[in-house]
C-alpha cells in the first residue's frame, strides 16, 4: 500500500529514534519534528502508516509503535476506501457525496449528486450523515488533502477549536473553529492560507462536524 513521503519521513524517524534511544517518539514529538501545527496530523499519518502495514500500533501501550517495514522498503499502492467485501454488516455505513467543500477559500457546494459510498464506520466519530469531496489544500496539517472524502456529522453546534463544515453567504468551507468575545474566525490549518473572519451581517451557519476521512483510490 503507498505511503506518502511525508509518512515515509515518520517512518525513518520512528526507525531512528528506536535505534538511538530504544524507544519510538512520542506522536506529539513527530508533530513538533514534522512541522505539524497539531498532534492530530501526526495521528492521521501513523494511522495511514499502521494501515500499510508499516507499524504496528501496541493499543494502551505509551509509546507503543514497532516498526514493520524498513522505510526504503514501504510499499506504493493506495490507500482505498474499504468496500463492501471487506465490511461487516454491523459495521457498514451507506453515505451519500452531497458535493465539494473547500479546503482553502470557500466553494459552492456541489449538491446533487447521487453517488454513495459505503464504509465502515470504524473510520468516524461521531457517525456521519453524509460525505464531501475536499477541494484544497488550506487543511493539510491536519491530514486533510485535496481528494479526500470527509465525513460530516450534521448540526447547527459546535465547540471553539473542533473542526467544522460552515456555510458563509451559500458557500461551504471546512476549517478550525475559533469563538472570541465579539467575532468568529474559521482558522487554516496551512500557513499559505489566511483566517476567514465572519463579518457582521454575513449569513452564517454551522452545517456539521467533521468526523473523518478517506482517501479513495487515486
Amino acid at each position: 500500500m503507498e505511503i506518502t513521503d511525508t509518512q515515509r519521513a515518520i517512518l525513518a524517524l520512528i526507525a531512528e529514534r528506536i535505534d538511538a534511544e530504544g524507544v519510538p517518539p512520542s506522536q506529539t514529538e513527530i508533530a513538533r519534528a514534522m512541522g505539524f501545527s497539531s498532534v492530530r496530523a501526526a495521528q492521521y499519518h501513523l494511522e495511514a502508516l499502521e494501515q500499510a502495514g508499516a507499524i504496528q500500533r501496541m493499543p494502551g501501550r505509551a509509546r507503543g509503535i514497532r516498526v514493520c517495514v524498513a522505510p526504503d522498503q514501504a510499499g506504493s499502492a493506495p490507500v482505498a476506501a474499504a468496500t463492501a467485501e471487506t465490511i461487516a454488516p454491523d459495521d457498514a455505513l451507506r453515505l451519500p457525496v452531497l458535493g465539494q467543500v473547500a479546503a482553502g477559500r470557500p466553494i459552492g457546494a456541489d449538491i446533487g449528486s447521487d453517488a454513495v459510498v459505503l464504509l465502515d464506520r470504524v473510520f468516524f466519530s461521531p457517525t456521519p450523515d453524509y460525505l464531501l469531496k475536499v477541494k484544497g489544500d488550506s487543511m493539510r496539517d491536519e491530514g486533510i488533502f485535496d481528494g479526500d472524502l470527509i465525513g460530516v456529522h450534521r448540526t447547527g453546534d459546535a465547540r471553539s477549536g473542533q473542526i467544522v463544515v460552515a456555510r458563509i453567504d451559500d458557500e461551504i468551507t471546512v476549517k478550525l473553529l475559533k469563538i472570541g468575545k465579539d467575532r468568529i474566525r474559521l482558522l487554516p490549518r496551512n500557513p499559505d492560507y489566511a483566517p476567514i473572519e465572519v463579518e457582521p451581517g454575513q449569513d452564517f451557519a454551522i452545517e456539521g462536524l467533521y468526523c473523518g476521512l478517506v482517501r479513495p483510490n487515486r
